[in-house]
């Protein structure tokens, strides 16, 4: 999944704090670690590149030899605690959403030409065909191996698996002791704490399709502490044939990528993975729909902007989020 975050604000004590930033996933990262019991940042750091390593072994499309890779080539494989734990939480979203998020729409992904070999070989008919091979109930984990309806069927957890990346890490800091931190990774943010005794401050890039600086041009600024954040947009990863526009999120039920008004959704979550399922599901299922769900469920909160029928940006936010967002007037 593609996402528009950015970190924000400053310490008045830098010693107090730590950065760590490398790169993981084919994006980046950039993590501050409040630092009172004085650790190594290179070890740290390198902690966290060995354990963003073991994760792609486990969740990523682009190595051939990891799990979920094997697992799709219908390979013999015993799945790990990065598979399963995610594959459970993909479930979880799965069901949340009424199927709106769905892992198993793989085959649709590389079809439109979104998957690794970046590819497009679709058709009326291939589409019919692999929605035939899409929903969660067709797949299950047991004793540890997956279970599939269909040899056919693949998995692809691009769109939770990076802030499922970001809550792995956000243990390991809680494991080390350390009490405020702010872990982005490819642009899923998840702190704890305040950052010098003020909330972190996280930037929402505007959703335009030339904005590809993550931070050059903001739509706002959201102060945060203790939450995860994760952001679902529809103008990094996209092509254009024929005058018309495809993004990277496929609706599951129809087989096509998802066309509505919507033009970036960010959710707020205690969990930067149920975030990340949840606002790729809402970049489907459109603004009204996401608006309906969010008061079904005051767990989470959500900024959305999209474009009204002149195709000005417009934006919405949950009630309690008022208070904590400046917007930058550009609607």
């Amino acid at each position: 999944m593609f996402l528009f975050l950015i970190i924000a604000g400053c310490s008045n004590n830098k010693n107090d704090y730590a950065t760590i930033t490398g790169f993981a996933q084919g994006s980046t990262y950039s993590m501050i670690i409040e630092n009172s019991m004085h650790l190594d940042p290179s070890a740290v750091n390198k902690k966290v590149e060995e354990i963003l390593h073991a994760f792609d072994m486990s969740l990523s499309l682009y190595i051939d030899s990891s799990i979920v890779s094997r697992i799709n080539r219908n390979d013999t494989v015993t799945c790990d605690s990065f598979f399963t734990d995610n594959f459970e939480k993909s479930r979880k979203v799965w069901q949340l959403t009424g199927g709106a998020f769905d892992v198993t729409v793989a085959p649709l992904v590389r079809a439109w030409g979104f998957g690794p070999d970046g590819h497009k070989n679709i058709s009326d008919i291939k589409r019919d065909s692999l929605l035939k091979l899409v929903g969660m109930e067709k797949v299950e984990l047991r004793d540890g191996k997956v279970i599939k309806t269909d040899p056919r069927i693949s998995l692809d957890f691009n769109a939770i698996a990076q802030g499922y990346s970001v809550d792995v890490i956000c243990r390991y800091f809680d494991g080390l002791g350390i009490k405020s931190y702010c872990v982005e990774i490819g642009g899923e943010v998840r702190v704890k704490g305040k950052k010098a005794g003020k909330p972190w401050r996280i930037g929402i890039d505007k959703p335009v399709d030339d904005n590809m600086i993550p931070g050059s041009d903001l739509e706002a600024i959201v102060r945060l502490n203790d939450r995860a954040l994760s952001t679902s947009g529809n103008y990094r990863k996209f092509y254009i044939e024929n005058g018309i526009k495809y993004s990277h999120e496929i609706d599951p039920k129809t087989g096509n990528p998802a066309r509505n008004t919507l033009l970036s959704a960010s959710v707020f979550a205690d969990e930067c993975a149920i975030a990340d399922g949840i606002a790729t599901a809402f970049m489907v299922i459109g603004k009204d729909k996401t608006i309906e769900f969010l008061a079904l469920h005051p767990e989470y909160e959500g900024y959305l902007i999209y474009s009204d029928e002149s195709g000005n940006f417009k934006t919405w936010t949950s009630e309690k989020l008022k208070r904590l967002i400046s917007e930058s007037g550009n609607k």
